[in-house]
């Protein structure tokens, strides 16, 4: 008998309605459903009339549960994975088990859907084609500032945090990369009381204490970019801008190339746009 599939499916952050048809279709038809909490998923399958076994598979039992997944898909039984929100494996449970099904030979199939991290990237307005996808620092402060320590990353960065730590790392953030740094804090995303705000890091706390419910929720962080430093005057156009105060053009290209090694015939150019 050939193994089962492995679906890999994605389920709402939030709004219970965002569970698209192909998912809700691969919940109804997968033989067994494992799920970070079964209360949790129960609520997701009972809002669409579905009625399937669930198996936990979570932090603290993902090697045994997946070892007792990967038995029923040897024995040709088809199992949807999700976790209790967004797509499993991306900060949640489950990367061991589909590891394990691609070592067994079993298909795995992604179902893909509602991702946290890219919802609030989309909602950020930070013009840029790559990111950095962090997930959840080190709950610990000294680690945590430790892991900031070592972050450099020009493009975006974003991070998943806790309501009792959003404050501190938001104040940690401003220390490592100093006020003016943009920053947008989404909240409670696609919830009843959802907010996307965009930011400098030196506002942060102020828009925490603006409302008391604001460090409620789970929240994601994107940290914008580093502003694009002015480019420097390299040692040819810094001589050639000197020389054309006292010089024609040509004469002061020529000494420029002399002094900086740069070639005449494109300081030359420099010096005639200059004149313009």
């Amino acid at each position: 008998m050939p193994p089962g599939i492995l679906y890999v499916v994605a389920t709402p952050i939030g709004n219970l309605a965002d569970a698209g048809p192909r998912a809700l279709e691969t919940l109804r038809l997968a033989d067994i459903v494992a799920c970070e909490d079964t209360r949790t998923t129960r609520t997701l399958l009972a809002r669409h009339g579905i009625e399937r076994a669930t198996l936990a598979l979570h932090a603290h039992n993902e090697r045994s549960a997946s070892a007792k997944l990967l038995e029923e898909l040897r024995a040709g039984r088809s199992v949807a994975l999700v976790s209790d929100a967004g797509t499993p494996g991306i900060s949640d449970p489950g990367a061991l088990l589909v590891e394990a099904a691609h070592r067994e030979g079993v298909r795995v199939v992604p179902i893909p859907g509602a991702n946290a991290a890219i919802a609030a990237f989309s909602a950020a307005g930070f013009a840029a084609d790559r990111f950095l996808f962090v997930g959840f620092l080190p709950p610990k402060p000294a680690a945590r500032r430790k892991a900031l320590e070592a972050l450099e990353s020009a493009c975006p960065v974003i991070f998943y945090e806790a309501p009792h730590r959003v404050r501190e790392t938001l104040e940690d953030l401003r220390l490592r990369y100093g006020a003016e740094r943009e920053v947008v804090i989404a909240r409670e995303l696609s919830k009843k009381f959802e907010e996307v705000a965009r930011l400098p890091l030196g506002q942060a706390s102020a828009w925490l204490d603006a409302q008391a419910h604001r460090e409620q929720g789970e929240f994601v962080l994107v940290l914008g970019p580093a502003a694009a430093a002015a480019p420097a005057l390299d040692e040819g156009d810094r001589a050639l801008d000197a020389l054309l105060e006292v010089l024609p053009p040509s004469e002061a290209a020529r000494l420029a190339a002399r002094i900086s090694g740069v070639p005449r015939n494109a300081l030359y150019r420099r010096a005639l746009k200059r004149g313009k």
